[in-house]
């Protein structure tokens, strides 16, 4: 079987692609479908017993339950928080899209879905002449796109749907996370607008979680979640009916 799956990019860095990734992970696991995870690269990445360690993927693999060797799942650990290809500049490392895409296909081979989590937004240099939409057509996966929720994020979201799709890059929909408890105007509307000028679905809202730890904060969030919004995403998402 050849697992489907999605590519997780956002707007920007720091929108909480990871929290939304492993959101949309637990939620196919939730339903019994074995979810493969996966972060290619991470720069920026924690020491712990004398080895570098991905906290992205960590959360990932938490939240999806997997077994995947921890090689397939974070190919590529670098030690500065810097664009990718700078990081693997420094660390003398060579980003090897064919390796990526070998990881990859073990991934699909093994589960039913593969999530995999990119770095930044669309544009992002993984390699000296090679962007994050670049391995997207190398995996040959649809995007799903996280956005932040406050004023500016309707010109970011659109801006990263067109490259999108002038790359022919399917966009499946936009999550929109960290969602205030009080929105303002700005929050009020930005979604409606979106969909509106995009043409993309926006596949769910959600609210900032205020915890200890990122795990809090995916648990908090499908905890808010209703069964008919969870069902929506993973039908759109995913195509699961």
């Amino acid at each position: 079987m050849t697992a489907g799956g999605v590519f997780i990019t956002g707007t920007d860095t720091g929108v909480g692609k990871t929290v939304v990734t492993a959101v949309l992970a637990k939620l196919l696991r939730d339903r019994g479908f074995k979810a493969g995870v996966m972060k290619p690269v991470t720069s920026g990445c924690a020491v712990a017993g004398g080895k570098l360690i991905s906290e992205d993927a960590e959360l990932l693999k938490w939240a999806s339950a997997t077994r995947s060797p921890d090689a397939d799942i974070a190919p590529y650990l670098l030690r500065e928080p810097l664009a990718p290809s700078v990081a693997a500049a420094i660390d003398g490392v060579n980003i090897q899209f064919d390796a990526i895409l070998h990881s990859f296909l073990r991934l699909t081979a093994a589960n039913d879905f593969v999530l995999v989590e990119g770095a930044g937004g669309l544009m992002v240099p993984l390699t000296e002449n090679r962007l994050v939409s670049d391995l997207i057509r190398v995996l040959d996966l649809p995007l799903i796109i996280v956005a932040r929720p406050n004023l500016g994020t309707v010109n970011h979201t659109l801006m990263t749907c067109f490259c999108a799709k002038r790359m022919d890059i399917e966009v499946k929909g936009i999550i929109i996370g960290n969602y205030p408890e009080n929105p303002g105007t700005a929050e009020v509307y930005a979604a409606s607008m979106i969909e509106e000028f995009s043409g993309v679905p926006v596949l769910g809202v959600f609210p900032h979680i205020e915890s200890e730890n990122q795990k809090m904060q995916v648990e908090g969030i499908i905890g808010q979640m209703n069964a008919s919004s969870a069902e929506k995403i993973i039908s759109l998402a995913f195509a699961v009916r």
